[in-house]
């Protein structure tokens, strides 16, 4: 499958500043083989949505296929390029291990054919792949008929070679008896060594003691380093190792007539052969893809038709792996863009997660782009962006002699000359690096500038007056990286809705700078800006209470819930024991009336006489109490047409809004398992069961 158009003015400085390289390089560890290595090297994001849409779903499909217990094959081949090329030349002949690779190749391409006809589930994207190959085994059969099992050529494989081989064996044994006559009779007359015998030029040879060398019949073929012992052919075997020889010649001679022949009956199937090596290698770039997929826990997000995003439970792929590793705890983020808020301000203390979060979208966006899985919850959502323009990180150039700043303001006037309204702009520590008044004052107007041009984007930046106008432009607003101020550590969790407080001092505060030095720097500040910080970082700790309250109350109402349940199953339970002794004590009176009724009729019956009439009466009275227990009672049609209120929870899948039958309380559905539900009540997640929820919308 060709790749998409490949996202605008991407370049390796964009890579390298989104981690992308580190992805690449994962990929291309994990490819099975060497095409597989080369497109992880040079993959680049996309445009096209609907190669990037193809190209997630044959990820995804790869990925649940290897994992779905239907016996799809490792795919472990070796590239048939070599062997292409030679069937491509007239009357060349293929090696051993070309024919093994075909084999292989062939049973690998087999078996895939097999799994994806014989799968309950559909595997479009992954038969796409092998479309046009049919099972075969006339490939495999031919090379059978020549190669055993250990990949040498079988005696049988042809008339000819198998009375060679015949022969051979003949020789040898001659040989060997001959050399063993050889050795008896020297070493009867005392003139071996002790190591008695040795291989010299690939011949056996006796181990004789130099001093009676000229005593032996036979050849010299060497000696060893002392010269204290000479090895010698004995005479015998010198005619019989030349016959050998020839026969070996006439075997060499023979098979590569075998392999001329098999050639030319394989370069009948080599159109057959290429779809092997377009199909297999196809195959292992999408299985690399799901094998980072499994490695970094990776979903198939939605992609919508226009630019945006909504990522839930978003994870930085490397630093969670990272920190998987360690044995440390990765905050998700969620994160949504789209048309009416684009562009993001994310404010807060340093080192509390702001160009994580901005990276995590980054990169994910980036991966996305490429067909590959990322690691957030599979009910987000993704737009497709023309160009991805970060500017993060403190980039000098030495041959150009730019500073960090001149080199941002050329990323800058970059951006502003190639953004548009398909671009994802991600800027980290916006405006810095220059007067802070200053700067700050051009970076409002850049900020200006390219919201004017339409981008979606997300900022980190502790100038004021960015976060200002963040508020004050319809399409863009603000949000924070919160900040336990009880605790003085980052939470590392992005809410939106108003800038963040820096938490200079508190920060300072536990890397031990002294009250004292803090105090006179609070002093030389402008008091507004200082009670401006203070008054952000109360409306955290305010907000993070509320949250909490807001938590407690929503479990309260789980716990009612549970109870009021718990207890309607109770009387559900009670009226259901009640209904059923009624229902015995009626078909106990019914069967006791009957039981009289039907005596009466045994009473009146006359033995030895016409009894006619009788016996029309106890038909007419069967069948008037057969009427009677097909015929559904009052209480049992009153209890048919008894309807529960239509809370229409059958309605609900992964983002529905749903609320709490006994409450208020809204959420979104971010998860379905059968009759549990988990439910993102704002901040708050929890898990219930489907019958406890209303279907919204």
């Amino acid at each position: 499958m060709k790749p998409g158009a490949h996202i605008d003015h991407f370049d390796e400085r964009i890579a390298e500043d989104l981690e992308f390289d580190v992805i690449r390089e994962l990929l291309r560890e994990l490819a099975g083989c060497e095409s597989s290595e080369k497109r992880a090297h040079t993959l680049t994001p996309s445009k096209d949505r609907a190669w990037v849409i193809r190209t997630l779903q044959e990820t995804d499909e790869m990925q649940r296929i290897r994992s779905g217990g239907t016996g799809w094959p490792m795919l472990e081949f070796d590239e048939l390029k070599r062997e292409i090329k030679l069937l491509g030349v007239r009357d060349s002949v293929l090696d051993e291990t070309g024919f093994r690779r075909i084999s292989t190749a062939s049973r690998i391409m087999n078996q895939v054919l097999v799994v994806l006809a014989e799968s309950d589930m559909p595997w479009p994207r992954l038969e796409a792949v092998v479309d046009g190959q049919e099972p075969s085994t006339e490939l495999i059969e031919a090379i059978d008929g020549v190669f055993d099992a250990k990949g040498h050529i079988r005696d049988n494989a042809s008339p000819e070679l198998e009375a060679i081989r015949a022969d051979l064996t003949a020789v040898r044994r001659k040989i060997n008896r001959s050399f063993l006559r050889a050795m008896k009779h020297v070493q009867d007359r005392g003139f071996l060594a002790d190591i008695r015998e040795g291989f010299v030029q690939e011949r056996r040879a006796l181990a004789v003691l130099s001093s009676y060398k000229r005593q032996i019949n036979g050849a010299v073929l060497g000696s060893s380093n002392t010269g204290s012992v000479t090895f010698i052919e004995p005479g015998a075997c010198i005619p019989l190792n030349h016959e050998l020889e020839m026969l070996k010649d006439d075997e060499r001679k023979e098979i590569r007539n075998i392999l001329r022949v098999l050639t030319r009956n394989i370069r009948r199937h080599l159109p057959q052969i290429k779809g092997y090596q377009r199909g297999l290698t196809e195959l292992d770039w999408i299985a690399t893809r799901a094998r980072l997929a499994s490695k970094l826990e990776g979903s198939l997000p939605q992609i919508r038709k226009r630019p945006g995003l909504h990522l839930l439970s978003a994870y930085h792929p490397l630093l969670q792996m990272t920190n998987r590793l360690a044995g440390k705890e990765t905050h998700p983020q969620h994160v949504e863009l789209h048309r009416k808020q684009r562009m993001l301000v994310i404010s807060g203390p340093n080192a509390g997660g702001k160009s994580i979060t901005m990276k995590t979208v980054g990169l994910l966006q980036m991966m996305i782009q490429s067909g590959l899985l990322v690691p957030c919850h599979n009910a987000s959502e993704v737009g497709i962006f023309d160009a991805i323009l970060p500017d993060i990180g403190d980039h000098q150039s030495i041959e150009n002699q730019l500073s960090t700043y001149s080199y941002r303001l050329g990323r800058m006037k970059h951006f502003l000359g190639v953004s548009g309204p398909r671009s994802l702009l991600l800027l980290d520590e916006f405006g810095t690096g220059s007067d802070p008044e200053l700067g700050g004052a051009l970076a409002e107007v850049f900020f200006e500038e390219l919201y004017d041009k339409g981008c979606f984007g997300v900022v980190t930046t502790h100038y004021a007056n960015i976060k200002t106008r963040a508020a004050k432009l319809p399409e863009a607003f603000n949000g924070s990286m919160l900040f336990n101020r009880e605790s003085l550590a980052p939470m590392y969790q992005l809410e939106v809705g108003q800038p963040g407080s820096s938490f200079t001092f508190e920060v300072a505060e536990i890397n031990g700078i002294g009250s004292a030095l803090i105090e006179r720097a609070k002093g030389k500040l402008d008091k507004r800006r200082v009670e401006l910080d203070g008054l952000l970082g109360d409306l955290h700790k305010e907000k993070s209470k509320l949250a909490k309250l807001t938590n407690r109350q929503l479990r309260a109402e789980l716990e009612a819930e549970k109870a009021t349940a718990e207890a309607e199953r109770l009387q559900s339970a009670m009226e259901d024991k009640e209904r059923n002794l009624h229902d015995q004590f009626d078909q106990l009176n019914t069967a006791r009336v009957r039981g009289t009724k039907l005596s009466q009729f045994v009473d009146r019956f006359e033995s030895g006489k016409a009894n006619k009439a009788l016996l029309e009466e106890v038909k007419t009275y069967l069948a008037k109490e057969k009427a009677k227990a097909e015929k559904p009672s009052k209480k049992a049609k009153a209890k048919a047409a008894k309807r529960r209120p239509n809370h229409q929870s059958d309605k609900i899948v992964v983002g529905s809004l749903v609320r709490l039958r006994t409450g208020q309380e809204r959420g979104d559905v971010v998860a379905v398992q059968g009759d549990h539900v988990t439910v993102m009540f704002g901040a708050f997640k929890t898990r219930v069961k489907r019958n406890q929820l209303t279907w919204l919308r």
